[in-house]
């Protein structure tokens, strides 16, 4: 029976895609529930399966761009299961001791001993390997009939060339070889864009041209973080499986600004503004294929542990390649962390149709002022880039102002940020 293997569709208004890779060969004998293809689409790498266990046709080739629902493969599962041949079946044979030389009229020289034959311009050294001397002996060819043979061959332009190029090793003694010229390349290479690039490069460009963009900036001493860390994170990995991170720390103090700051919650749809009462987390996640940002759902309510937890399962999804539309869908707010690839400071592009993006960098030890003293302190940067169409400059300001202070005091977000002892109080 032969079956048809189309393209199934990724998500809601994408009408095609492109055929990233094939996995398997044509006519191989695939599984069922095998792996065949990857597809690429305006949000994540999919896979193709097979349906049945069969011989495969493939009807497209890897890079084209297909329509949702065109057939790419032909399955034919009538095709009985190839079995192993004898020879792969049975374990070869093991090869048989070599014999002694019986005939003493052919000996096999040594490789590291040059042959030499005697023509009328002197003597000529050959540098013959054993294979080629066994095969001489067996054709009753002698040194001077190799010599002979080359010498009354015409020595053209690019044979004259290719000796120039390689530096006349032949003729250069060899205690003192002359250095290679290096060889610089002016190649260039052109590669069609991904699905998932394209769209992009498209979206990027529109956040630039349809928002009012603006960044804000300050400065976070890690000190207190980097102290819980230091002391928990065995019992922490210990008792949840996860090691304390700083996306946790910021994603929690993230959940807290934005009931103080509801607006940086908010998006735009239309003539109206959407406020949200929960925070669905974008985690920026680099993946093999590209840019992606899985969401942590009602962030808000989660602990540090399940934040964790929630972080560690999307970005083994993204760098397997396993992500999904639902995984993607939606976000309230996102959290990028250039800090990881040595990013000192940066202003993060929205993520359409959020209004506000943070943007985590690297961790320096610095020179600050504390109590008019000057102290070295693991300082890091942060950014947040929001639509001043949503967000005043004083909500952009409170908010990192807000999150800023969470950071440096982490205990304040057991209180929902107030100050403990105020919390205490009830005051």
């Amino acid at each position: 029976m032969i079956i048809e293997i189309k393209v199934p569709s990724p998500g809601e208004s994408i009408s095609e895609v492109q055929l990233a890779s094939w996995l398997v060969n044509n006519g191989d004998f695939v599984e069922k529930d095998a792996e065949i293809a990857e597809i690429d689409s305006d949000k994540a790498t999919l896979t193709i399966n097979a349906a049945e266990e069969g011989i495969i046709e493939l009807l497209a080739e890897a890079g084209d761009t297909i329509k949702v629902g065109a057939v790419v493969a032909r399955l034919d599962s009538s095709a009985a299961k190839p079995e192993k041949s004898a020879a792969a079946a049975s374990p070869a044979p093991a090869p048989a001791a070599p014999k002694p030389a019986i005939e003493e009229s052919k000996p096999i020289p040594e490789p590291a001993a040059p042959a030499t034959a005697t023509t009328g311009t002197g003597e000529v050294k050959l540098h013959i390997s054993p294979l080629a001397r066994k095969l001489m002996q067996e054709k009753n060819l002698s040194n001077t009939d190799i010599i002979d043979y080359f010498s009354n061959l015409r020595i053209s332009r690019s044979d004259v060339e290719e000796v120039a190029a390689a530096g006349a090793r032949v003729s250069k003694p060899k205690s003192a070889p002359q250095p290679a010229a290096p060889a610089f390349s002016r190649s260039s290479e052109r590669r069609k864009m991904s699905t998932l690039r394209l769209k992009l490069a498209q979206r990027l460009v529109s956040v630039k041209n349809e928002t009012a963009m603006l960044t804000t900036f300050n400065e976070v001493n890690m000190s207190r973080i980097l102290e819980v860390k230091k002391k928990y994170n065995e019992k922490f990995k210990e008792k949840y499986g996860v090691s304390v991170g700083f996306m946790s720390f910021f994603t929690k103090a993230v959940t807290i600004a934005l009931k103080h700051f509801p607006a940086v919650n908010a998006m735009i749809d239309g003539d109206e503004m959407i406020f949200h009462d929960y925070a669905d987390i974008g985690i920026a996640v680099s993946a093999p294929k590209g840019l992606v940002v899985p969401v942590v759902r009602n962030a808000e309510s989660l602990s540090l542990a399940q934040i964790e937890q929630a972080i560690k399962e999307l970005a083994v999804k993204a760098r397997d390649n396993k992500i999904t539309l639902d995984d993607m869908t939606g976000g309230t707010f996102t959290i990028t962390n250039g800090g990881v690839f040595g990013s000192m400071m940066s202003t993060p592009i929205l993520n359409p149709p959020q209004s506000a993006i943070l943007g985590m960098h690297n961790i320096i030890e610095r020179p600050i002022a504390v109590n008019g003293q000057v102290v070295i302190a693991p300082m890091m940067y942060v950014a947040l880039s929001y639509d001043h169409r949503v967000i005043d400059g004083r909500e952009s300001v409170g908010f990192l102002v807000k999150v800023k202070e969470l950071l440096e005091n982490p205990e304040k977000m057991l209180f929902d940020g107030q100050d403990p002892v105020q919390a205490l109080l009830e005051v």
